[in-house]
């Protein structure tokens, strides 16, 4: 058994939730009339435990980027070795994540915790081992390699959230990673290979076949530790993966929002909540991914994603596109005006309580 636990997570604070509420329903429009904006002010203002809530300061991404073994087996549509060139894209700035967090304004870190590849210092310095095991023969990681993963997305999490990060983002690069991803979405879900193997980079037919029977043989293996989430990871994810986890899981325990990205992190998000029951409070989601596990994630989360855009790159590009929203959300909350402050009429009785039957 492992030595991995979290403690309890904190709940959202009720109160500052109400309020904001309760100034949703003063300021110059229609109650309801911004739709999921209004929700999404308010799920901030719980997580931040003020009303109005704050325009983040710093909202942070982090890549956390890994190889699997079993990409070695024709279930992608890219080159292993293309893991380490987009590490180098990430930090020369040309990859879709630098373009959307700059958008968005926010910033990035990548970690490689799983590359097989030699990648500079700074993003290295965790790296727990270079790629995975294949997991649909053996375990992804020992049970050292495993717990070391999820201590350094844990620590991850704290450095980041220590030096100021407000709303943290989590992303992924792993060339094959879509194939433990769909392993564990399946096994905490109770769902069939065939209804979560999705296209990932863009694969055939014939890699989709090869991809099934891949997950098929996968999720046989992580069947049998489903009780235990480390013995999970370390039987079907990768360093990568179980980072992420530790990572998620450790945001909410630091009281800090976590826009969720893709199908990847999903997975991850899905070990996470079992690992610190109550996690899920801390996290919205960016996106709906349009990888067919994603929705799976998403119904068991309990989670509604913010955009639906039809993207499945990862990185965390959905949930940076997404937090542009959320943003204005933020925004519109804090800075749009009562109607006592503006001068204007507010709702009468009537259409304050609706039509009477």
């Amino acid at each position: 058994m492992t030595t991995i636990s979290f403690p309890a997570v904190p709940a959202p604070d009720e109160q500052a939730g109400r309020q904001a509420v309760a100034r949703q329903e003063q300021l110059t429009k229609p109650v309801g009339s911004l739709g999921r904006l209004e929700e999404l002010g308010v799920w901030v203002a719980a997580r931040q435990g003020v009303s109005p809530p704050r325009p983040f300061a710093r909202p942070r991404v982090v890549v956390f980027a890994g190889d699997h073994g079993i990409a070695a087996h024709g279930v992608s549509a890219y080159p292993p070795e293309v893991t380490a060139q987009m590490v180098g894209n990430f930090l020369s700035g040309g990859a879709a994540v630098n373009v959307l967090a700059a958008n968005a304004g926010a910033t990035i870190r990548v970690v490689d915790l799983a590359v097989n590849a030699d990648t500079p210092p700074v993003v290295s310095a965790r790296k727990v081992r270079r790629g995975s095991g294949s997991i649909d023969r053996e375990d992804a990681l020992t049970q050292a390699e495993v717990e070391a993963a999820i201590s350094a997305g844990r620590a991850i999490a704290d450095e980041e959230v220590d030096s100021g990060a407000d709303l943290l983002i989590a992303g992924d690069m792993g060339i094959g990673n879509t194939t433990p991803a769909a392993v564990l979405i399946a096994a905490l879900t109770g769902t069939e290979p065939v209804a979560v193997v999705g296209r990932g980079t863009g694969i055939d037919d014939t890699a989709w076949m090869r991809k099934t029977a891949a997950i098929r043989d996968a999720l046989r293996r992580a069947r049998t530790v489903l009780n235990d989430p480390v013995a999970l990871l370390r039987t079907s994810a990768g360093a990568d993966i179980a980072g992420l986890t530790g990572f998620l899981a450790q945001a909410a325990v630091r009281r800090t929002p976590v826009l969720l990205d893709g199908v990847v992190v999903g997975a991850a998000a899905l070990v996470a909540e079992e690992l610190a029951p109550g996690a899920r409070q801390w996290w919205l989601a960016g996106h709906r991914s349009a990888e067919p596990g994603a929705p799976l994630v998403l119904d068991h989360l309990d989670l509604t994603a913010i955009l639906d855009l039809g993207m499945r790159l990862g990185e965390g590009s959905g949930a940076l596109t997404a937090l542009p929203v959320l943003t204005a959300a933020v925004r519109v909350l804090g800075e749009m005006a009562t109607f006592a402050e503006a001068g204007v009429a507010g709702p009468t009785e009537a259409e304050a309580s609706g039509p009477r039957p």
